[in-house]
C-alpha cells in the first residue's frame, strides 16, 4: 500500500510504500497533487509487476526507528490537530532518547521488554507513562499495517497503576454558589462552562457569532472529535450575549488559534477557582467538573443518558456514564418506593 506526503523540507508530493520488508521513498518531483497522483499510479503498477527500476536508481536502506517516525509525523499531520501533533512530536523526542541510549535504531529492535524499561526509564507520573504508551502503541499499530512488525509490542507492556483522582468531581450546590460568589472576572466563563457543559477549551474559543439567540442555539467546533456541535442556548446565558453578532471572542484573554498557548491561558480561570476552593475549605476540583455537574444535573432532571451523551458529544454512553456521580438524596426516594416485602401479611406467619 503506498501514500503520498509532503516534507517540511520539500515542497514537491513524495512517493512511500513498504516492498520486501524495506520502506521506500521517492519524490514525484510535483506540486500538484493531481499530477502527483497520476505518478503514484504508475508507480504502483510497477511495484505490483515487480518492476522496481524506477526506484533502485536510489540508494534505499531498511527503515530506521528514527525515520520511521519522522514519516508517521507527517502521517498525523494530515490527520490529526497541531496540539496532538505537538504532544506526540515531545513524546517521540524522549523515546528517540531512550532508544539512542539502548543502541536500538530499527522498529525491529523495539519489543515487550524494551517497552517496559522505556516505562520505568521516564521519570514523570504513572498516567503520564500511560500516555506515553498510548502514544507509541499507535505508532506501532501503524508499523504492523506498514509489514514492519508482526504484532504490536506495546499491547503487552504492564503499565503502573494509576491512583484514581476525583478532581473531576460533582460541584455541590454550596461548592457553587462560593465559586460564582468569588468569580471575579471569571464569572461569565464559569457560567458558560455550567450552562453549556463544554470543555474548558471549546468554552474558550466561542465567539459571539456562534450563538444564536433567536433559534436559542450555540454552534461550535467540538476540538476533540473535530466536529460541529450544537447545544441549546439557557435562559441564564442570554443576558451574557447583549446581542452582539460580531466575530469577536467571547472571552479574549484566553482565546486562541493555537493550541498550547490556549492551554496555557486556560491556567488562570482554573487556578483562580481551585484558590476559591482552597480558601473555604472545600475540596479540589478542576474546570472539567462544571461539565461533569452538567451532565449529573440533567440526568437528576430525567433527561435520558443518550440525550446527553449527544449534549456532551461523546463518542459513546459509556464515557457519559463515568461522568455520571451517584446522586444518593434522588436514589432513596426511588427506594424508598420499593413496596417492603418483609412485612408479612396478617395471615402469613414466618416459619
Amino acid at each position: 500500500m503506498s501514500k503520498l506526503y509532503k516534507r517540511s523540507d520539500s515542497s514537491y508530493y513524495w512517493w512511500t510504500a513498504v516492498y520486501n520488508g524495506l520502506r521506500l521513498r521517492k519524490s514525484t518531483m510535483m506540486t500538484k497533487k493531481s499530477l502527483a497522483l497520476k505518478i503514484k499510479d504508475v508507480w504502483d503498477v510497477k511495484m505490483v509487476l515487480g518492476d522496481m527500476s524506477f526506484i533502485k536508481e536510489e540508494k534505499q536502506e531498511l527503515q530506521g526507528i528514527e525515520s520511521y517516525i519522522e514519516d508517521y509525523l507527517v502521517f498525523l499531520e494530515n490527520r490529526k490537530s497541531e496540539n496532538t501533533v505537538l504532544i506526540a512530536k515531545g513524546v517521540f523526542k524522549k523515546f528517540l532518547r531512550f532508544l539512542n541510549e539502548q543502541s536500538i535504531d530499527t522498529i525491529e529492535g523495539i519489543n515487550v521488554k524494551i517497552l517496559n524499561q522505556y516505562i520505568d526509564w521516564l521519570e514523570v507520573m504513572p498516567k503520564t507513562k500511560k500516555n506515553h504508551m498510548s502514544i507509541i502503541s499507535l505508532m506501532l499499530n501503524q508499523a504492523v499495517v506498514d509489514g514492519f512488525l508482526k504484532k504490536n509490542p506495546a499491547k503487552q507492556v504492564t503499565l503502573p497503576r494509576i491512583k484514581k483522582n476525583n478532581i473531576h468531581r460533582l460541584l455541590t450546590e454550596h461548592d457553587l454558589n462560593v465559586i460564582f460568589k468569588y468569580a471575579g472576572m471569571w464569572f461569565k466563563y464559569y457560567k458558560f462552562l455550567l450552562f453549556t457543559g463544554l470543555r474548558a477549551g471549546d468554552v474558550a474559543m466561542l465567539r459571539y457569532c456562534d450563538i444564536n439567540t433567536d433559534k436559542k442555539v450555540i454552534t461550535t467546533l467540538v476540538r476533540k472529535s473535530d466536529r460541529i456541535h450544537g447545544i441549546p442556548l439557557a435562559k441564564p446565558l442570554i443576558d451574557e450575549i447583549d446581542n452582539n453578532i460580531s466575530l469577536s471572542p467571547i472571552f479574549p484573554e484566553i482565546y486562541s488559534d493555537n493550541d498550547r498557548k490556549r492551554n496555557d491561558n486556560l491556567a488562570k480561570p482554573r487556578k483562580h477557582m481551585q484558590k476559591i476552593l482552597k480558601q473555604h475549605n472545600l475540596e479540589k476540583a478542576d474546570l472539567h467538573s462544571f461539565r461533569v455537574t452538567f451532565n449529573c444535573i440533567l440526568r437528576d432532571k430525567g433527561l435520558s443518558i443518550d440525550d446527553r451523551r449527544q449534549l456532551l458529544a461523546h463518542s459513546s454512553s459509556e464515557t457519559t456514564r463515568i461522568y455520571t456521580h451517584p446522586n444518593l438524596e434522588l436514589a432513596l426516594d426511588f427506594v424508598n418506593q420499593i413496596p417492603d416485602y418483609s412485612v408479612l401479611p396478617k395471615n402469613v406467619t414466618k416459619t
